[in-house]
């Protein structure tokens, strides 16, 4: 089995602050430290993320290959869910995301109980791409996310509707990574 973080105390803090940053500032682009040795196909913001909020009572789907399945059941002890809808932690390393609408959303009084999807994508950038507004954000945010699907902001919108219930996302790509809590505006750059 591969190893997980290398200082395992310290370096889940680190990718703890980096979660916290990312979520408190909606789109800025924050840098984790990176296990040594991934399985093939987890990059390494995504690991980290994994390593950090996964744990044994966490409902766990990823449409990662085995190896990196069996490296998360190991290092997380989370148990892993056949569907997505089923998960509150999700993991999507492929070219096809789960609609945010088929997610857990929480319930009115139990927003928190929503899902966060954790996305791979191929390259992440501020200053262009989707304009970001709301908490964490003085006045507007820009980020480019390469790799999402064409309709994620009509997704996004739908998921805002459900407010304070939704979906939370993590984009990570390399060892970068960049938040979308569910309180966020997002509309299309220009």
């Amino acid at each position: 089995m591969k190893p997980a973080f290398t200082d395992p105390v310290l370096d889940a803090q680190a990718g703890f602050r980096a979660l916290m940053e990312a979520m408190a500032r909606p789109g800025c682009v924050q840098q984790v430290i990176s296990p040594p040795d991934l399985p093939e196909g987890l990059e390494p913001a995504a690991a980290a993320a994994i390593l950090t909020l996964a744990d044994a009572e966490t409902p766990l789907w990823t449409d990662a290959g085995e190896e990196a399945r069996g490296w998360i059941a190991f290092h997380t002890g989370a148990p892993l869910v056949a569907e997505p809808a089923s998960a509150m932690l999700l993991l999507n390393t492929g070219a096809t995301m789960p609609e945010l609408a088929t997610l857990q959303a929480g319930e009115d009084e139990t927003p928190q109980d929503g899902a966060t999807l954790i996305r791979q994508v191929a390259g992440l950038s501020e200053g262009s791409g989707w304009r970001l507004t709301g908490p964490g954000i003085a006045h507007e945010h820009r980020l480019c996310a390469t790799g999402m699907p064409a309709d994620f902001p009509a997704q996004w919108r739908a998921n805002a509707a459900r407010f304070p219930c939704g979906v939370d996302v993590v984009l990570c790509a390399g060892a970068a990574l960049a938040a979308l809590p569910r309180s966020v505006a997002l509309r299309e750059g220009g």
